[in-house]
């Protein structure tokens, strides 16, 4: 939602680079562009004007520090700038004194609500180990009941329905059985409406009357930019709303609503949903966003979803393997899975700092995840354990197997045999970092100095740098070793370390299999 967003404040950051100081003529450039970058991207153009003026409030007065570039400082200037207008820190859900939390949803039609309820259900029950009602009282809509029936089955949730009843009393009763079972959250479903039709906001006044909730919520859909801002407006006159959550973020839209909702409405975002998935649901942080939307990455966020996908004793007990050079195809295909259920490669890069921007224009086809797994599937059991074993014969076998070409498995096997040769020289090395499995290096790997970028005196070595994409190619699929080689302390807290360059990252993370240009040898021949 924020790419167009994160590479216009790029083209800002770069004005600034080079100067030795930052003064009101050489910021005036970078301002501009902060400027045009959010306005193009839907931002309300009084909050646009009043975010401009504070970035370059903080620009001019910033301390001067001797070992930070000052491309570094607005940088940091505007995420400063950036945490604050989305809302510093968030307020969260509320709390309930007694009994259990009550949560009632809200919202036009169309916005995602009843999948938003079954996908907060779902967090709040994995992540925060609690025991969540849904309570379907969404009564308009034809099968609105039966397929939150449908998610909380398939989630493991409980649903309350009463098909025959009014919606106030559907939220009433289950509340009640709430609390005879035990549950300590519940969410209700109300039915979508627009804020003009009154009978139906009444309505809603009845349900909020009676049931008491301890924070209404209004799910809003990020696709229709400013109307959000008027939504929120609207439903908080007749409602107290306590927070917002956007929906469909993973589309095309443009970001502005995310920036203005706060400062216009005072309401915070306290949700995202990035996807159709029941676990695509994400705290909002106004920090991590900033990052996010500054090229920045969420290295926090991904490391938080590894740990909900990976197995850490699995992976730590791998990574020892692969240090000792025992890393075979079966260890591969299961890292490979693990990859895949962090979720879409690009979405998974993108939260790495500085890969937003040159990811922009490459398609990365998780698809290709398919065809690997073909390969290797049609290998015996032996051959994975053994991949010396597989001469052309047998390559021509796995190719007809699996439904690929000769070249394909030849390119396979020869990146294989390169993360081999890797994983080998880490293990006589070191290692990597501590915590993330494996060998640590001797005494750690050191801080860079205050303003320093890694891999100089006391950074990341520069030959690792390759290895960053490479670690996390599809044809490579190593989450472990993508984490491990992506931490927070190889990077500034301005910039990121690595400048990706797009050509060359398209190079190692979507290579032709075969091709001699990718390989920098000559294409096998059967």
């Amino acid at each position: 939602m924020f790419d167009s967003l994160t590479g216009a404040l790029s083209n800002a950051y770069r004005s600034i680079v080079g100067k030795k100081v930052l003064t009101e003529a050489n910021i005036e450039e970078g301002i501009r562009a902060v400027r045009q970058a959010l306005l193009e991207a839907d931002v309300n153009f009084k909050v646009a004007k009043e975010f401009v003026k504070d970035v370059e409030r903080r620009a001019l007065g910033a301390e001067v520090i001797k070992s930070v570039d000052p491309g570094d400082q607005f940088i940091k200037c505007v995420h400063d700038a950036l945490t604050e207008l989305l809302g510093g820190e968030s307020p969260g859900l509320p709390v309930a004194d007694r009994g259990p939390l009550i949560l009632m949803m809200a919202g036009l039609q169309g916005t995602g609500k009843t999948t938003t309820c079954a996908k907060l259900a779902h967090f709040l029950h994995k992540r925060k180990k609690k025991k969540p009602l849904l309570v379907a009282a969404d009564l308009q809509r034809p099968a609105a009941v039966q397929q939150l029936q449908t998610l909380g089955a398939q989630l493991g949730i409980d649903v309350y329905a009463e098909p025959g009843a009014s919606p106030p009393d559907v939220c009433a009763h289950g509340i009640e059985h709430a609390k005879k079972h035990m549950h300590d959250v519940v969410i209700l479903d109300t039915a979508g409406r627009l804020h003009i039709d009154d009978e139906l906001m009444q309505e809603l006044e009845t349900v909020h009357a009676r049931c008491a909730p301890h924070g209404v919520l209004l799910v809003c859909d990020a696709m229709t930019g400013q109307d959000v801002v008027r939504s929120t407006e609207e439903f908080h006159k007749r409602l107290p709303i306590w927070g917002v959550i956007l929906t469909k973020t993973d589309g095309d839209a443009r970001g502005g609503a995310a920036l203005s909702v706060r400062h216009l409405t005072g309401r915070s975002i306290l949700y995202v949903g990035t996807g159709e998935k029941p676990d695509e649901l994400e705290e909002f942080d106004p920090p991590r966003m900033a990052g996010r939307i500054l090229g920045m990455g969420d290295v926090v966020g991904l490391v938080e979803r590894a740990e909900e996908v990976i197995d850490k004793k699995q992976a730590e007990k791998d990574a020892k393997r692969m240090l000792k050079g025992q890393f075979d195809f079966d260890m591969f295909l299961k890292q490979m899975g693990m990859l895949r259920k962090l979720g879409p490669l690009k979405k998974v890069l993108g939260m790495m700092p500085g890969m937003g921007a040159a990811l922009k224009n490459i398609d990365l086809d998780d698809r290709r995840f398919k065809r690997v797994e073909a390969m290797i599937q049609s290998m015996t059991p032996q051959e994975r354990r053994s991949p010396a074993l597989i001469d052309v014969q047998r390559r021509r076998r796995i190719a007809n197997g699996s439904g690929n070409q000769l070249d394909e498995v030849h390119g396979l096997i020869k990146q294989f045999k390169q993360m081999q040769k890797m994983f080998g020289k880490l293990g006589k090395g070191g290692g990597l970092p501590p915590g993330f499995g494996g060998t640590p290096m001797k005494g750690g790997f050191r801080r860079p100095p205050k303003g320093a970028f890694p891999g100089g005196p006391g950074g990341l070595p520069p030959q690792w740098r390759r290895c960053v994409p490479v670690s996390v190619s599809f044809v490579t699929g190593l989450p472990a070793w993508a984490l491990s080689v992506v931490t927070p302390a190889m990077f500034t807290p301005a910039r990121p370390a690595f400048d990706w360059n797009a050509s060359a990252l398209e190079d190692m993370l979507v290579p032709s299999f075969g091709d001699a240009n990718v390989y920098g040898e000559p294409t096998w021949s059967s």
